[in-house]
């Protein structure tokens, strides 16, 4: 009876796990049949999941058995990434010639996943296999499932290079993988996406010492997640290096990322500052547009006749301006050593309009101190001021 019980037992265990792979053949052999028309980009692609599937299950084994089975792998291409391609652009070449490395596959995947809903992030870092590191740096992508953090790797998924050829084959090992598994090959950059609260170093990594150690301060990478999707883009990259360089600059792809983070954050703060200094123009110009129209009415004697009190706005609301707009250069990060003769100019001519808004300041206050009378002979023609900056 016994006997009788164990055979019924793993039975029951076989079924269930079949039952669990048939229903990603359903999954796999409707997005075999999505119409061509419904393949032309990632709102269509997405709009088509999530028409046929309900569960997070689902939509993202379609997701990922869209991307697997309909890109190959541009094996001429792998050394040759453009790095200022933009993710529209990735998509939009890899959805047309229906080739790509890693980062186009995780970018497909990874816009696919979040178009039916679901929380990803692409991750870049470096590989192993068979005990060897590889010299060439790869991108997978990590997605949230039921509060439970997955790694998919679309590349690897779909199939193998050997001999320089590209073969298409499934690999179903890579998708859905256990974070703590598949740190055996794939190791991010930023150990943020290790999701452990022990991540390995990058030399534990080569050692092939996998195994998480409670003796590490505890990493708590789900509040980390947060903390680091409340970040500016430029502060995630500032983060991102600063981990990067803590978990061990091991080799060429490690510090080629670390630099590149810092470079893509110096490069978002002088753009960032160059729209606030763009501001700053705006703002000037339209001080010197109100200066000079107070110094066109004070060579008219103040005619036609306003209250003291508007005389006095006239001139006090351009002289607040450029006292704001010298006070933000004074706070302007850096724009680049090739903006800086424009910041200069910039500054000199803040100056300037600030000094003849000044003037006719103090010319008001000492005019709104005198009688009528004596107010009639202050008057004496004034140049027009002209900074107008584009």
């Amino acid at each position: 009876m016994k006997n009788i019980f164990l055979f019924l037992s793993l039975f029951f265990s076989l079924l269930s796990a079949g039952q669990v792979y048939s229903g990603y053949l359903l999954v796999d052999a409707k997005m075999d049949a999505v119409p061509a028309n419904s393949t032309t980009s990632i709102d269509a692609i997405g709009s088509y999941i999530n028409a046929n599937f309900n569960t997070e299950t689902d939509k993202i084994r379609a997701a990922f058995y869209w991307t697997a089975s309909n890109i190959s792998y541009d094996v001429a291409n792998r050394y040759a990434v453009n790095p200022n391609e933009t993710e529209a652009e990735k998509i939009t070449k890899t959805l047309k010639t229906k080739k790509g490395v890693c980062i186009h596959y995780a970018t497909v995947f990874n816009a696919l996943v979040q178009k039916i809903g679901v929380q990803s992030y692409i991750i870049e870092g470096y590989t192993k296999q068979n005990g060897k590191v590889s010299d060439l740096a790869h991108a997978w992508t990590a997605a949230k499932i039921d509060k439970k953090w997955y790694v998919f790797d679309p590349t690897w998924g779909s199939g193998y290079v050997n001999n320089g050829r590209f073969s298409k084959k499934l690999n179903n090992i890579y998708f859905k993988s256990d974070p703590a598994k598949i740190i055996a090959s794939h190791i991010p950059f930023d150990y943020l996406w290790q999701f452990s609260n022990f991540p390995i170093t990058n030399g534990e990594f080569y050692e092939g010492k996998i195994q998480s150690s409670i003796t590490k301060n505890h990493f708590d990478f789900e509040k980390e997640i947060n903390k680091y999707d409340a970040l500016s883009e430029a502060d995630q990259l500032f983060a991102s290096a600063e981990r990067i360089a803590r978990n061990g600059v091991k080799n060429a792809m490690i510090l080629e990322r670390y630099e590149g983070k810092k470079e893509q954050r110096t490069f978002l703060r002088h753009n960032m500052n160059i729209e606030k200094l763009n501001v700053v123009v705006i703002e000037l110009n339209e001080a010197v547009v109100l200066l000079n129209d107070f110094i066109h009415y004070r060579n008219n004697k103040f005619k036609p006749s306003f209250s003291d009190t508007e005389i006095s706005r006239m001139i006090e609301i351009p002289r607040m301006k450029l006292v704001k707009c010298q006070n933000d250069m004074y706070s302007l990060g850096s724009t680049g050593n090739q903006n800086a003769s424009n910041v200069a100019s910039i500054k000199k001519s803040i100056e300037a309009s600030l000094a003849q808004a000044e003037e006719h300041a103090l010319f008001v206050k000492n005019y709104l101190s005198k009688s009528k009378i004596v107010r009639k002979t202050m008057f004496s023609k004034v140049t027009w001021f002209g900074v107008l900056l584009r």
